[in-house]
């Protein structure tokens, strides 16, 4: 009887990718040929205990395996050995590149082997035409990711040490993230050192045919005048007689096209989902990602429902605009569809590698997977589909009409605008406008003043940074990268150098001192131009203009003699313990407020003899309205929204949202709390109707 022979089983070829999640999506759309695993993200690092750089060898960094990564090394190993082609596949950007040439070296590849493939969108067709392309790593791409990894861990490894010896122990400065501290602090000197400048203002109401309008004044006999004081505007009034009508003396009316933003770039898209989402930068990538990978979709499967989400470039290929185009002339019609294609000019230093963040097909539309995504998830998408939709629609048309009316050579002008064709505002509106529809004014008609309201203003010191302002400081100054931003305002948080007060970032005594140490001792590391040309220096390494070499040596050597001066120069930083005022309640000593890794907190004077500590609560001078007996204090919850609570918590569980004040309501005996609006604080009651709008103080009334 004749032995069967034994199928032999056909080789595989092997992708590795960065992502678990991407694996599987991309196993699926490459066939039973074909195996997929990943790296999960980096498996070769600088050593964490030591400096791990041969000063002496051309910067050589000593490369290790990350701890943890073991079995992750070794599967990928077992996987190349059995299969007929290794590709490696990770991310389309510089860290990407270097995770590839990490795994080509642990797996003993080819560096020159044509096994390199990227794509811009986890979708089949992308995917699938990446592999008719494969090219050779990108070593121009990996010595700029390498040549800021060892800068970073340069700075970060030489000044920390300091940090530890001179200030405490558990600090840490990075290239990078000492400018983002740095723009922080800057801004709340400008707060603390502002002086205000006062300017009034006289709002008018006129009205023609019945018809009520409002208008400003704007100057004197023709020329434009500022109000700086009461005097000023007593002159003005002094000139008008109320009960003379007012002459328009001149009409201009035009048509304003406003265009639409362009597409998304990691910083807008996180400035923008920190606005209107409310969401951390953290937090939006983390959001992007999932978005990036792949979304399952039922019977289609897993898609990856945007571009990647890591790019400076505003540039979209034709094929998105294309299928942009068709979807919008179904759905809207063809007076929405922007004429041919339109193009957003780059910021001039931005890497042009891949595309703008966009979905992957306008024709997945966020409600049709909004039963697919998490709420967070669609939020977000809804955000990129539509900012992406709106760059490829045509501009909004505005009937604009402004006017200038004048008495006895007092001029008061009003503006109007009122919206002709709402173009891409139909799908997405980055700033709100609001119509003002004026009665029709000619040149020669007279017009009524009703009543006039003069108001004393000061000007106003520059806001605070919010998240999403400091990355755009950050952009616009040209510090740091895509995938920089995220990391570095968390680092900063994280080390407690900086707050969050609601959304404002506010530095903190520690992150002044920080920053003081560093501006004082390493200026070129804060100095924002200086690490903008370093950036510059890395994206011409990336283009394969510099020597990576060579830029770490112009970098290292002046920063070499800061350090060796700073070594003997910096004295050491003594925290001084604040005395809290009261007794420790376990053993009599006095209590004393200390620094510590998430801000001030009260300790027992005696420690480590005695570890007593209390957190630090700020009274609002309110009784509780609940116990009567304890203090209302001001609280932060776990996601850093500020409340209020008893402080004999929890004898007490009085909480509110809001802050209370010592009044109860007339009305029901609640007791009144304080809240924000547009207009200022509004007294309110929570249980009911009661209301006290907010009084403008710096108004005066016309006699």
């Amino acid at each position: 009887m004749p032995t069967k022979s034994k199928k032999r089983k056909s080789k595989k070829t092997l992708v590795i990718v960065e992502s678990p999640a991407k694996a599987k999506t991309i196993e699926k759309y490459l066939g039973r040929n074909y195996r997929v695993i990943a790296s999960k993200g980096h498996i070769r690092d600088l050593p964490k205990s030591q400096m791990g750089i041969d000063f002496d060898n051309n910067y050589k960094p000593k490369y290790i395996s990350i701890r943890g990564k073991g079995d992750t090394i070794k599967e990928l190993k077992s996987e190349a050995k059995k299969a007929k082609d290794v590709y490696l596949a990770s991310d389309p950007d510089r860290e990407g590149e270097a995770i590839a040439w990490h795994v080509a070296h642990a797996l003993n590849l080819d560096d020159t082997a044509k096994n390199r493939v990227t794509f811009n969108e986890v979708t089949k067709d992308a995917v699938k035409e990446s592999f008719k392309h494969p090219r050779a790593i990108d070593m121009d791409t990996v010595n700029a990711q390498q040549a800021r990894r060892i800068l970073d861990r340069i700075v970060g490894y030489s000044l920390s040490p300091i940090l530890w010896d001179k200030v405490k122990k558990g600090l840490s400065a990075g290239r990078v993230q000492s400018v983002a501290l740095k723009l922080v602090i800057d801004r709340e000197k400008e707060i603390k050192n502002f002086k205000p400048e006062e300017y009034w203002t006289i709002d008018a109401e006129f009205k023609k045919d019945q018809k009520a309008f409002k208008s400003q004044f704007w100057g004197v006999d023709g020329k434009k005048k500022e109000l700086p004081n009461n005097e000023a505007v007593q002159d003005v009034l002094a000139k008008i007689d109320k009960k003379q009508p007012f002459n328009v003396t001149k009409v201009v009316a035009r048509e304003r096209r406003r265009q639409p933003a362009a597409p998304f770039t990691t910083s807008t898209m996180q400035q923008e989902a920190n606005k209107r989402l409310n969401y951390r930068t953290r937090r939006t990538m983390s959001i992007a990602q999932q978005l990036y990978e792949g979304i399952s979709l039922g019977k289609e499967g897993t898609v990856g429902l945007i571009t990647y989400m890591r790019t400076d470039s505003k540039r979209t290929s034709p094929i998105a605009q294309a299928e942009a185009s068709k979807f919008l002339n179904e759905k809207y019609g063809k007076e929405y569809a922007a004429k041919g294609q339109r193009h957003f000019k780059n910021a001039q230093d931005a890497q042009d590698a891949h595309e703008a963040i966009r979905p992957t097909s306008i024709y997945r539309t966020p409600e049709s997977l909004k039963d697919v995504l998490t709420t967070e998830q669609y939020r977000l998408y809804k955000l990129i589909w539509s900012r992406f939709l709106a760059s490829e629609m045509t501009p909004a048309v505005y009937d604009t009409v402004r006017a200038d009316i004048e008495q006895n050579g007092v001029t008061f002008r009003t503006t109007g605008s009122k919206m002709k064709f709402p173009g891409f505002t139909k799908v997405y509106d980055n700033q709100q406008e609001n119509n003002v529809e004026l009665p029709d004014l000619n040149e020669g008609d007279q017009v009524k003043l009703v009543k006039s309201d003069n108001k004393q203003h000061f000007t106003l010191p520059p806001a605070r940074y919010t998240e999403a302002s400091l990355v755009r400081s950050l952009e616009e100054n040209g510090v740091g990268r895509p995938s920089t931003y995220a990391p570095t305002i968390d680092t900063i948080q994280r080390r407690y150098y900086v707050k969050l007060e609601g959304k404002a970032i506010v530095p903190t005594e520690l992150g002044e001192i920080v920053d003081d140490l560093i501006e004082k001792f390493f200026p070129d590391i804060v100095n924002v131009d200086f690490t903008a040309q370093l950036e510059n220096d890395l994206d011409s390494v990336e283009e394969g203009k510099k020597d990576w070499v060579k830029v770490i040596d112009e970098y290292y050597h002046p920063f070499k003699k800061e350090l060796d001066k700073a070594d003997t120069d910096i004295k050491k930083v003594q925290i001084k313990d604040e005395p809290a005022g009261f007794n420790c309640d376990i053993c009599g000593a006095p209590m004393v407020i200390k620094m510590g890794r998430y801000g001030k907190f009260y300790a027992c004077s005696r420690f480590p003899d005695c570890r007593n500590t209390k957190a630090i609560v700020k009274k609002i001078g309110v009784t509780c309205p609940k116990c009567g007996k304890g203090d209302v204090v001001e609280k932060k919850s776990k996601r850093n929204r500020k409340f209020f609570g008893c402080s004999r918590y929890p004898e007490c569980d009085f909480v509110s949202w809001d802050k209370p004040i010592n009044r109860n309501c007339p009305n029901d005996g609640h007791f009144l709390v304080e809240k924000k609006n547009k207009k200022g604080l509004v007294v309110l009651c929570p249980n009911g109707d009661y209301k006290e709008e907010p009084k403008d103080e710096g108004a005066v009334k016309e006699s």
